[in-house]
């Protein structure tokens, strides 16, 4: 299904972000809405005790704690849909557009990318799709991303590059392959996701992650955070 976009200076790209410290910082709200709902569905509450929520998936976070604060997992599984559902609605109470920070650089690096015609723009996310949608809306940025692969597709986010590749190849008739995918995000996970489908990926230490640390994982290429946007462009397009 491949077309001229083959032919040499084509350049096609589709390019997915993660979200939660590389597009936006949500200062919290999805992790007090996390908490509130696995309370009020399995009746359970704790201390993180070290675990973090970056690089993973809601559906993941939500069995994870359940479990270790004493939910059978069987039962965690099984009430699984429902506690999503319970976190969408409590995220929904907690985000206002105050609440949601674009980050340094996002706005012109989204902007840009839009509006070229070889690009393709895409979410790769552990939210859910719901929480997806209440994070970016305030941004004014949601209906840039034509491409939504999240936690709503798989658990499992090394699955999610392969979902969106698929859904972009129905949308264009084109098949990204390569470092035509480019994936863009703040954690190991983000770099190691696309793994199998030998990706471009372009790491940013916005999250709780350091430079040193995101470089141990070989990322091709790695920057601060995306405040030199026009950089990030080039290495996007190089």
């Amino acid at each position: 299904m491949r077309d001229s976009g083959d032919r040499p200076g084509g350049r096609r790209r589709l390019v997915l972000f993660d979200i939660d410290c590389t597009l936006i910082d949500a200062h919290g709200a999805g992790g007090r809405a996390i908490f509130r709902a696995i309370d009020e569905v399995y009746g359970v509450r704790g201390e993180l005790d070290g675990y973090s929520f970056h690089g993973r998936t809601d559906p993941g976070i939500i069995v994870d704690l359940a479990t270790r604060w004493g939910t059978p997992e069987a039962l965690a599984r099984e009430r699984l849909a429902a506690c999503l559902e319970r976190y969408v609605a409590c995220l929904r109470a907690e985000i206002t557009d105050d609440e949601i920070e674009v980050l340094p650089g996002v706005r012109e690096l989204v902007g840009e990318l839009a509006g070229d015609r070889r690009v393709v723009l895409g979410v790769l996310t552990g939210n859910v799709a719901g929480g997806l949608a209440l994070k970016l809306a305030p941004t004014g940025l949601l209906p840039l991303f034509k491409v939504l692969a999240s936690g709503s597709d798989s658990a499992l986010r090394p699955e999610l590059p392969a979902v969106a590749v698929a859904r972009a190849a129905r949308l264009t008739g084109y098949d990204y392959t390569g470092k035509e995918v480019v994936v863009v995000g703040d954690t190991p996970a983000d770099i190691l996701c696309g793994a199998d489908l030998a990706v471009r990926t372009i790491a940013v230490a916005t999250g709780r992650h350091t430079l040193a640390e995101l470089a141990a994982f070989a990322p091709d290429y790695l920057f601060a955070d995306l405040g030199d946007w026009r950089a990030v462009v080039a290495a996007i397009l190089a």
